[in-house]
């Protein structure tokens, strides 16, 4: 069963500060899938969610180096993968994502994994990871509708942690 939950932040800072609240709640073997169209705040999310971690180094999208890699103040490392140059088609960007190891990334149960552009590779995402969407709302540029989609017993719990510390309302 998929559980889903909506948040509309107001600001970058506050589509930062959510992905702080969620970083500080990851570990080991989590996938997070993050999606939306350019300029939706999937980075700013993701550098939220490096500080929330204790990632000491500047977070940038790996747009064009495809795998940018972390260590957490943990000592857990982070893979944050970009799949938007991947492939013209689904399909072709499935196949050059398993071309360059994101496939033995997501099997990795010692690492932590973030996904910006996950629908392209959607087929190979695990079974268990953290989808979220991020869209602008109209007619309010700085505003995000953000919503997170748990698929799996690992990302419920993340999720559930997440709700009851965060001001989340159900879908």
């Amino acid at each position: 069963m998929n559980v889903d939950h909506v948040i509309v932040t107001t600001s970058p800072a506050e589509t930062h500060d959510l992905g702080v609240r969620l970083g500080r709640r990851l570990g080991p073997g989590q996938v997070i899938a993050l999606h939306g169209d350019l300029g939706a705040g999937k980075t700013a999310l993701a550098q939220g969610i490096a500080a929330g971690l204790g990632v000491s180094e500047p977070i940038t999208s790996p747009t064009f180096t495809l795998i940018n890699q972390y260590r957490t103040a943990a000592g857990i490392p982070l893979a944050h993968v970009d799949c938007y140059r991947l492939g013209e088609s689904r399909a072709e960007a499935q196949r050059e994502a398993a071309t360059i190891g994101v496939e033995e990334l997501l099997a990795d149960e010692e690492l932590i994994v973030l996904i910006e552009w996950g629908e392209l590779i959607a087929d190979l995402l695990p079974t268990d990871y953290l989808d979220i969407v991020l869209v602008p709302v109209e007619d309010a540029p700085e505003h995000r509708r953000i919503v997170l989609t748990a698929h799996g017993g690992q990302s419920q719990q993340l999720l559930q942690a997440l709700v009851e510390h965060t001001k989340l309302s159900s879908v």
